[in-house]
């Protein structure tokens, strides 16, 4: 399914927070709502609990001010790309305002697309002209995970294709068949052209240059053929796999072309040599250029290589040699096997 806005594998960061809020208005924060450390090291020396009693209401405060910021603005949706601490995610609750954090960069990106919300980076900068807006946020459970959905959006420019199945290999699969229909919609829409499938303008492409190959000299006019057979391979390869004789079907191809109907060519599913045209089965031009391109280059890069250069085996041992120390390193030298010959005893 398709969605008008974002999902993100995150959830609510605080229990008391709601759970769902309708037109909801947006802010996108990439700074933490927690007391910075300092750079320098410091220590604070406290000897009474009306002392350490002041140092908490503080830090609270200040937390409270942060917090007071944002619900300044009317935000009602918080997303955070840094941490929350403990006792702002209580302000945000009791302030009604439903928050993630430790979202991805990626993801704020993509939410601010979707919103129109700005990313800000210092809440003393934080206006209502920064917010963003959609119809529903809402944490929702998918399996045993809980996702937060941003539904919704007005002119979303980034949104969310929701893929499920039984098991993770086939959702790979059918990302993979997504991206693949998404990437040639995206070239037809740069380059709005389009041409017959079914090897029809490798065909048409093999003919004419094979007539041109006519008027070469020399070794030119074998590698314009041999190239114009090369795009042969196509429709050959496209007959076989559809049971057709690949022969019959490429002089029938070839015979239909020359009559002046360019967009004949293979009809897979019907087995037989046809109209493409008025099948709508079609290319995009982009995809087919960068085919061919592609080929061509690496067939000239193989051209290329003058020589090729095996790398020998690394010989072993020689046949029969034996295994073990070399021949003298087996024990102690000569003579010294045993007690040196002292002649006997005095």
């Amino acid at each position: 399914s398709i969605l008008q806005g974002i999902v993100l594998d995150k959830e609510i960061v605080h229990s008391g927070m709601p759970k769902k809020v309708t037109n909801s208005k947006i802010a996108l924060i990439n700074t933490a709502l927690e007391i910075e450390k300092t750079e320098i090291d410091a220590k604070i020396n406290i000897s009474t609990p009306e002392q350490m009693k002041s140092f908490l209401d503080e830090e609270n405060k200040m937390l409270k001010t942060m917090v007071d910021k944002i619900t300044n603005v009317g935000a009602t949706v918080l997303f955070c790309q840094k941490g929350i601490d403990d006792m702002s995610q209580h302000y945000l609750a009791k302030a009604g305002i439903l928050a993630v954090r430790r979202i991805k960069e990626s993801d704020l990106t993509k939410l601010a697309k979707a919103s129109g919300a700005r990313i800000v980076t210092n809440l003393d900068d934080l206006s209502e002209k920064d917010l963003g807006a959609a119809d529903l946020v809402e944490e929702r459970k998918v399996e045993e995970d809980r996702w937060v959905f941003v539904e919704g959006c007005k002119h979303p420019k980034s949104v969310t294709i929701l893929l499920r199945a039984g098991s993770q290999r086939v959702v790979d699969e059918v990302e993979r068949g997504v991206h693949d229909a998404i990437m040639v919609v995206k070239d037809v829409m740069e380059l709005p052209s389009i041409v017959a499938g079914g090897g029809a303008p490798e065909t048409f492409a093999a003919t004419q240059i094979t007539s041109w190959a006519k008027s070469l000299e020399g070794r030119e006019q074998l590698a314009a053929e041999k190239f114009a057979e090369a795009l042969e391979a196509i429709p050959l390869a496209l007959s076989e796999n559809a049971g057709m004789d690949p022969i019959d079907t490429l002089a029938m191809l070839r015979s239909k072309q020359l009559k002046g109907n360019k967009w004949t060519g293979i009809d897979v599913m019907k087995g037989q040599v046809t109209d493409l045209k008025s099948s709508n089965i079609i290319e995009p031009l982009a995809v087919k250029n960068q085919v061919i391109s592609a080929a061509t280059e690496a067939a000239c890069m193989i051209l290329r290589i003058d020589d090729v250069i095996a790398t020998a085996k690394s010989a072993g041992p020689p046949p029969g040699a034996e295994g073990g120390m070399p021949p003298g390193m087996g024990g102690m030298p000569p003579g010294m096997g045993g007690m040196p010959d002292m002649g006997g005893m005095m």
